[in-house]
């Protein structure tokens, strides 16, 4: 057994080399930084694959728990400093660890020519301590201040470029969306003090298990309120504002954060409360219903975006919904197996994307690509597996996991089941029509890359003009996800399909629905299974055929119809004016309430009225004091012969009083 201290340094290591870098790095050679910067997270993942050994042995506990010692401890509430490791924590640790690695390998090529090189991998190395210490945690106090530290990070990397206005703002903004939904986490944590007098998962979870009669009420009440929490982390309707914007950072951090890690934070959260979601079904409908809305929302806005980042943000937003949806209907299994698809996929997609800007210098509008197949071969290569992964083609992974949810869509007890179905089908064709359009219009066709302009926006300032391949400490990475991008999804494959679904085994002991998904297969029979999972495979193949028609056969289609409906397609291309809205209904008003009420009648008029009033009640008095400390000798003697007689006078009326 793998000793419980070890497990310590899963998140302090991390946390050393963000002190280390942190503090000396502007000192050290970039070789040490770097040389920090990787062993802080490759010994962490070597740690987590031995923890997966050790917990995998013959007769090995189904979790670990090490307790450091009491955190809080008064009258009545006791919260311990306290890790956990069950089969869950291994899947979102292996994700953490493992591609967070692979990514900070990455980004020592990617970004070894800019400033503050490092202070970015101190960020990076800062961002996986707080990932760690929120995936360990066995209390919802525990995994706040993961959540919240999460949220530091990501405002520290989406605004590194700190001197450009867009990078900036987009810090910003991601910190103060997310502090909205984590509004709703501490109300919840309120909620569930008051109730069950205790934060620890253990404590709270047990208590709901025992009492079978607990439905609905304050369970729906704390459920809806991590689901604002959820939607805020997880980027969902209608707090998802913060994440396209969030491509403002350099692209590892979109891969890092943006896709492989935090923005799965609500999914994890969620699927670790099923216990509290299974007893309110309003709660677990409202899941659905928001990712359902968030996945075909966004899988339309990524349709006609021009910047290749952007599209990946979309797409990151959409997939999101896909796992809403799956814990909406009670497939935590299908969720998680989705989140861990998607992270090999989606960051192989992301550093690819980075491979592509890279090549050109910084260039990010697809319009200015085209033709590069094969003048940058391992990235085209690499970046097709993730393409083809993410529009569901078997047998690559994306294939397994979406289908799962889509095929537990249909069969579960939620009335809007089948509709959530349907909206899932037509996402997963739209999905595979906007990645395949990335496909087509940056490795295809006529080459646009002579047009491009090199002053764009780009987070490789110092990168060679001309398209050239990226060196082999990024492409490896990409080797290695995509790899685990065709063959990640093998966990999964159902017995429809001739497989053992490993993975929903796996996590039986966390969800407890072995019996019951093995129930639901039965009652569906193989044959529904094969059928929907063919339909599935139609609807991306459909989405593969038009894309081919409008961006390689007839190239000119897709802008022939926008030109049919301008407005439509202005409509979509600017994101349904979500921003503009928000900003027209929240922030200005905002924004003029602070000024006016704030600013001026609070802090100009009462704060500095009060102000003005103490200082001339001081200048009075102390005006009055100077005549008394005059140093004048008759001044003295006057003042002296005042007091004299006031001391008489009280003496006299005051001796009459008495007597009297």
């Amino acid at each position: 057994m793998m000793p419980s201290s070890y497990l310590w340094f899963i998140p302090l290591l991390p946390f050393a080399g963000f002190l280390i870098n942190g503090t000396l790095g502007r000192k050290l050679p970039r070789a040490a930084v770097t040389a920090v910067a990787l062993l802080c997270t490759a010994i962490p993942a070597a740690l987590v694959a031995w923890l997966w050994s050790t917990m995998m042995a013959a007769g090995a506990p189904e979790s670990i728990e090490i307790i450091s010692r009491p955190w809080i401890a008064i009258t009545g509430f006791h919260v311990d400093f306290a890790f956990t490791v069950d089969h869950l924590t291994l899947i979102m640790l292996g994700v953490v660890t493992g591609v967070g690695f692979l990514i900070h390998l990455y980004s020592a090529g990617y970004m070894a020519h800019e400033e503050g090189y490092w202070r970015f991998f101190a960020y990076l190395n800062l961002f996986m301590f707080f990932m760690s210490v929120l995936v360990l945690a066995s209390s919802f106090l525990l995994l706040f201040v993961g959540w919240e530290g999460v949220g530091l990070a990501s405002y520290l990397l989406i605004g590194f470029y700190f001197k450009k206005d867009s990078a900036a703002n987009a810090g910003k903004k991601a910190f103060i969306v997310n502090r909205i939904g984590d509004f709703g986490f501490l109300l919840a944590m309120f909620l569930i003090v008051v109730h069950f007098g205790s934060l620890d998962f253990g404590h709270v979870f047990n208590a709901i298990t025992v009492n079978p009669d607990w439905h609905g009420g304050v369970l729906t009440a704390i459920a809806l309120l991590l689901v604002v929490g959820a939607a805020g982390k997880s980027a969902q309707i209608p707090l998802y504002v913060w994440l396209p914007d969030a491509m403002e950072g350099p692209t590892p951090v979109s891969a890092l954060i943006h896709a492989a890690t935090m923005v799965t934070a609500g999914i994890y959260m969620v699927a670790r409360c099923h216990t509290l979601f299974d007893r309110s079904p309003y709660a677990l409908g409202v899941v659905a219903i928001i990712g359902a809305a968030t996945a075909i929302f966004a899988a339309g806005i990524g349709m006609v975006q021009h910047d290749i980042k952007r599209v990946l943000a979309y797409s990151t937003v959409s997939q999101l919904g896909y796992m809403f949806l799956a814990c909406g209907v009670g497939a935590y299994t299908a969720g998680i197996f989705h989140l861990l698809t998607h992270a090999f996929f989606k960051a192989l997609l992301f550093l690819a994307a980075g491979s592509v800007i890279h090549a050109l210098s910084g260039e990010q509008d697809m319009r200015k690509m085209g033709g590069l197949w094969k003048k940058i071969p391992v990235t085209f290569w690499t970046m097709t597996m993730g393409v083809v992964a993410i529009a569901g083609i078997p047998p690559w992974a994306g294939f397994f996991s979406k289908d799962e949810i889509l095929f537990r869509a249909f069969t579960s007890d939620n009335p809007l089941g089948k509709l959530l179905w349907a909206v899932g089908l037509i996402t997963a064709g739209m999905t595979s029509f906007y990645m395949f359009r990335l496909w087509f219009k940056t490795f295809f066709g006529e080459s646009r890359v002579e047009e491009a302009g090199h002053d764009a926006h780009h987070d490789d300032a110092h990168a060679t003009h001309g398209v050239h391949e990226s060196p082999w400490i990024m492409l490896l990475p990409l080797v290695v996800l995509a790899i685990l991008s065709v063959i990640g999804g093998w966990v999964g494959v159902p017995a429809a399909l001739g497989g053992h679904n490993e993975i929903e085994h796996f996590l039986a002991p966390v969800f407890e629905t072995g019996a019951t998904a093995e129930a639901a297969t039965s009652v569906a029979s193989h044959g529904l299974e094969l059928t929907l999972a063919a339909v599935s495979v139609l609807t991306a193949a459909l989405g593969f055929f038009v894309a081919f028609l409008f961006y390689f056969k007839k190239p000119g289609t897709a802008s022939a119809l926008a030109q049919r409906a301008p407005g439509l397609y202005r409509i979509v291309e600017n994101k349904f004016y979500i921003d503009e809205l928000y900003n027209v209904v929240l922030v200005t008003p905002l924004l003029m309430f602070t000024r006016l009420i704030l600013a001026g009648v609070i802090d100009g008029g009462v704060v500095n009225g009060f102000g003005a009033l103490s200082g001339a009640t001081t200048r009075g008095l102390s005006g009055l004091t100077r005549r008394m400390q005059s140093g004048n000798i008759r001044s003295y003697a006057g003042w002296l012969a005042v007091g004299a007689a006031a001391v008489l006078i009280v003496m006299i009326f005051g001796r009459a009083l008495w007597i009297h």
